[in-house]
């Protein structure tokens, strides 16, 4: 009877103390897991992303299994519910190395992706701590174990009409390319032109992926706005016998900011065009704006606090800085010259002139300041702030198809302005 009654104690105490625990701890920690904030997939035909968005860090366990080729990605702390059942969904039949993905309670606290691949992968799993908007992520890129060279890749497109003996022998002057510095000589003109060779620009269209960039009042997102314009301007470059074009994205998905010089680098460009849709944080700000680097200093503290925000977007995006490319992104960004500079405000100037002619500016000079994107040591680079997305006005031109010719448009005829009165830059083959 003693014990009974001991035992009817122990229950009524239990049932008073925690069921209000519980109940402040609330559904989602009651498994005491992570709760899901949201799951994203970025395909693209350079890599997948899988990101995994929580109000906690995650840990995992990997493992790369082949015959056939699969990604089994154990998630400690987290329960199997609708939400990270999306993640099926999310994956659609046109991604480029998924083909399926498969997701399991495989012990109580633990959650098991496995991925179904189209072909062998080298993947790059890792976790970020809060950054932006975002809180912690758990960020699975898929890299083809087997990449196609980005030289060949970028000939195939740009020499359509030249024969297969011809590229073939570029990519033989090229095989060691990703291993030493590039030389103009390695990718020889091999079509007529006014410049004496081919002139190669790259088109970097800023933000991507993860990184939205900024966005504004009506939701529009930089990422979008400025890969738009930047398609439209490649579209009028490589129109012309004179140019080729590389874009460091072509889609919706996030490039690290160093890899982006590298990969202009690589193909030996003659000039970085890096474009974006300006933010501040009074929405009254407006206007395009032109910059180039600065090893001194920024120019003003616009200039200043447009540097710092643009550089954040590894942070946003999500570098793995665990591998090797960041040592390779550190030492470019220690490799900017006097020469570099002189040139990009030379063909800033060319760019911000064309652009006074129809449009508002914020500074009628080019700015400077250290944009982590500019630094490549041997491209004359500009970073073009097309108008203030920040700005509701601006914001409505920005998504105008007519704006974007015009704007576009300009950045072409400022190159077309640089190159004719800067003839020393087009450099021989």
């Amino acid at each position: 009877m003693q014990s009974k009654k001991r035992q009817t104690l122990s229950t009524l105490w239990r049932s008073s103390v925690l069921a209000p625990l519980l109940l402040l701890l609330g559904p989602t920690k009651i498994a005491f897991g992570a709760n899901l904030l949201a799951v994203r997939v970025w395909p693209a035909e350079e890599y997948t992303r899988v990101t995994l968005e929580s109000d906690e860090a995650l840990t995992v366990t990997q493992q790369l299994l082949i015959d056939p080729n699969r990604l089994v990605v154990d998630i400690q702390g987290l329960i199997l519910n609708p939400q990270i059942k999306e993640i099926v969904s999310k994956v659609k039949n046109d991604d480029p190395y998924i083909a399926l993905v498969r997701v399991g309670q495989f012990q109580p606290r633990v959650v098991r992706l496995v991925f179904d691949l189209k072909e062998e992968v080298s993947p790059q799993v890792f976790t970020l701590g809060p950054a932006g908007n975002y809180h912690y992520r758990l960020v699975m890129d898929l890299f083809p174990k087997n990449p196609p060279d980005p030289v060949a890749v970028f000939l195939q497109k740009n020499l359509k009409n030249e024969d297969e003996e011809a590229i073939a022998a570029i990519l033989k002057k090229n095989a060691d390319l990703a291993e030493s510095p590039p030389l103009k000589k390695n990718i020889p003109a091999i079509r007529s032109s006014k410049y004496n060779r081919i002139i190669t620009i790259a088109i970097d269209p800023g933000h991507g992926g993860e990184d939205p960039g900024a966005i504004g009042m009506r939701g529009s997102l930089e990422k979008d706005v400025v890969l738009s314009i930047a398609k439209r301007l490649e579209a009028q470059l490589s129109s012309l016998p004179d140019f080729r074009i590389l874009m460091t994205r072509d889609s919706d998905f996030f490039v690290p900011l160093g890899l982006r010089v590298q990969k202009a680098r690589k193909v030996q460009a003659d000039l970085f065009i890096s474009i974006h849709a300006d933010a501040f944080v009074l929405p009254n700000a407006k206007g395009a704006s032109v910059f180039a680097l600065s090893q001194q200093g920024a120019s003003s503290t616009t200039a200043r606090w447009m540097a710092n925000k643009e550089n954040s977007a590894d942070l946003i995006g999500g570098l793995n800085i665990k591998t090797k490319d960041i040592e390779v992104a550190r030492l470019l960004l220690d490799m900017a010259t006097t020469a570099q500079i002189k040139d990009s405000l030379h063909l800033g100037n060319a760019v911000i002139k064309e652009i006074g002619g129809f449009a508002n500016l914020h500074s009628k000079s080019v700015e400077q300041a250290s944009f982590a994107v500019l630094k490549a040591p041997d491209i004359p680079s500009i970073l073009v702030e097309t108008a203030f997305i920040s700005n509701p006005e601006e914001e409505l031109k920005l998504l105008d198809s007519g704006y974007q010719n015009q704007i576009s448009e300009a950045i072409a005829k400022g190159i077309f302005k640089y190159l004719e009165t800067n003839p020393r830059v087009v450099r021989q083959s």
